[in-house]
């Protein structure tokens, strides 16, 4: 079986450089976009999204973008991200092969990235096919046979996501992989299963779970035939759910796939946004005696709401870094990302310094613990429900018969004796809390004395009913909101790598307020 090289970090682009200039767009002005987050980073290899519903070049199989032309263009900015790649046909260039050339010239390998299920209809039912046909947002396909999506019987806002059992589809997948594959000089091709992962039914997912087992078999045959026609491998990648359990549930086959052969680097990600509690050492142990490289996923951002102290960027600079040292810790061959749209610094930071554990020793981090956090109303209700499954937080602190709580565990991703901290800091964030509330927290069972109370700046910069406010506004005039952090030093406490336990019990609730106290973060500071 071909082994792929060290990446370190996997990049993945959507296609939405074509979109960062007004038309018409220069193919250097392109390339330029595309690579200028990449180059003299820790990423060593690019995977690049061939469309979602359709091609962004003239295919046999799946709809070509080109079609846009026949009609108006909802907004100027489909117009633009469009016309650029269509000019460039127009003047006899090919991005893709230029993407592929300059790649490779920076010592990348660029792989074709497929989405296997995509679903970027916003929610959209069997009944709005017709009026979204007429607007073009839906493949003639789709239109035509609405018996072939899963309609009813999955989350609402996945109604029109393929129905994998139908075996047209199944055969429509593999073709399109095919003619993606053999179109262009790719080092490899992923599978992204995972945008988005509703395939089958509800609760079919493990008995059906062959037939995506056997379409992976059947590219895998595919990818090694090509191979042996160009005289060098094409990589096979596979992008699947953060746990087994969750893949078992969906439909992956995964001990089937890495038994067989059947994927050389394999992505457990979230669905949408980022999963932090990726299983990362089970993937590990699967692959051990392999030549499977496992590379664990982030997407765009976190899912659970923001709530500080730190302003938003350095946050997610801080728990990605967290994040990522667990997953080396683990196991992990490297680490993959996924909607980082990014320029030339926005995200350098963190790409030159996540790849490897070395990088990410003695800076900054934030361990927290996973947030379980379920979209029911509005925009991609019901995405996240199959993510996150053992997220600890937010819970309800409320009496027990025996006197217990939750115990949450932080997995730290630390040598604390080769590279000491100048700060630690352990610190909960409680929500509905008033002067009357009062709560015991253990450390590796060691009750914790009295912390520092602080209060959370308010979250809502607008008053009750949304009514314009000049400055200064409510938010920067109160002392305080209804949440605090529960703060404790621990720079002297000699915290280990490994995992921690922090249990929390309710010692008072205040009797006037009829809401529950609610622990919404646990987290674990270190600063250097």
């Amino acid at each position: 079986m071909p082994v792929p090289p060290d990446y370190r970090i996997i990049y993945n682009w959507d296609g939405a450089p074509h979109g960062y200039s007004p038309a018409p767009q220069s193919l250097e002005d392109f390339l330029e976009k595309v690579y200028a987050p990449l180059e003299e980073t820790q990423v060593g290899a690019l995977f690049w999204s061939a469309g979602s519903q359709g091609s962004r070049w003239p295919s046999d199989v799946v709809e070509f973008i080109g079609e846009a032309r026949e009609r108006p263009y909802p907004s100027a900015g489909a117009y633009n991200a469009t016309e650029n790649i269509l000019r460039m046909y127009d003047r006899g260039e090919d991005p893709q092969e230029a993407m592929i050339e300059r790649g490779r010239e920076l010592g990348l390998h660029v792989y074709a990235s497929v989405r296997m299920n995509d679903n970027h209809f916003g929610g959209a039912q069997i009944a709005d096919l017709e009026a979204l046909r007429k607007a073009h947002r839906v493949e003639a396909l789709r239109h035509e046979h609405p018996e072939w999506v899963l309609g009813e019987h999955t989350s609402e806002w996945f109604a029109l996501s393929w129905n994998m059992a139908v075996p047209e589809i199944r055969e429509r997948r593999f073709r399109h992989v095919e003619e993606v594959c053999r179109r262009y000089d790719w080092d490899g091709v992923e599978l992204d299963w995972q945008r988005h992962a509703f395939h089958f039914p509800d609760g079919h997912g493990y008995r059906l779970r062959y037939l995506l087992t056997d379409l992976q078999r059947a590219v895998r045959r595919m990818t090694e035939a090509l191979g042996r026609e160009r005289g060098r491998p094409v990589f096979l990648a596979a992008r699947v759910a953060g746990s087994l359990e969750m893949c078992r549930r969906i439909g992956y086959d995964v001990p089937a796939w890495v038994e067989e052969g059947l994927v050389d680097v394999l992505i457990p990600a979230g669905n949408a946004v980022t999963d932090a509690g990726i299983d990362v050492a089970e993937f590990v142990e699967l692959c051990e005696g392999t030549d499977v490289a496992v590379y664990p996923g982030f997407d765009s951002n976190l899912p659970d709401p923001f709530v500080g102290p730190e302003e938003p960027e350095e946050k997610d600079r801080l728990r990605t870094r967290a994040i990522a040292s667990r997953y080396h810790r683990a196991g992990a061959s490297g680490i993959y990302v996924f909607n980082w749209h990014a320029n030339r610094d926005s995200k350098r930071p963190l790409l030159t310094t996540i790849g490897t554990p070395e990088s990410l020793a003695a800076t900054d981090k934030i361990y927290a613990a996973t947030h379980r956090f379920i979209q029911r109303e509005g925009d991609w209700r019901g995405a996240y429900r199959i993510d996150r499954i053992y997220g600890q937080v937010p819970v309800d602190l409320m009496r027990t018969l025996t006197g217990e709580g939750p115990a949450i565990t932080l997995e730290i991703a630390e040598d604390f004796e080769t590279h000491t901290p100048a700060s630690l800091q352990l610190r909960l964030r409680v929500k509905e809390w008033t002067d009357r509330d009062a709560v015991r927290v253990w450390w590796d069972g060691i009750e914790l004395e009295v912390p520092r109370i602080d209060y959370c700046r308010l979250e809502n910069p607008t008053p009750p009913g949304g009514a314009f406010q000049p400055p200064p506004r409510w938010r920067e005039i109160a002392d305080g909101s209804t949440a605090v952090w529960l703060r404790w030093d621990f720079s002297e406490r000699g915290v280990t790598a490994g995992e921690h336990t922090v249990r929390v019990v309710l010692r008072e609730r205040n009797p006037q307020v009829a809401t529950p106290l609610t622990l919404t973060d646990v987290e674990l500071e270190v600063r250097f």
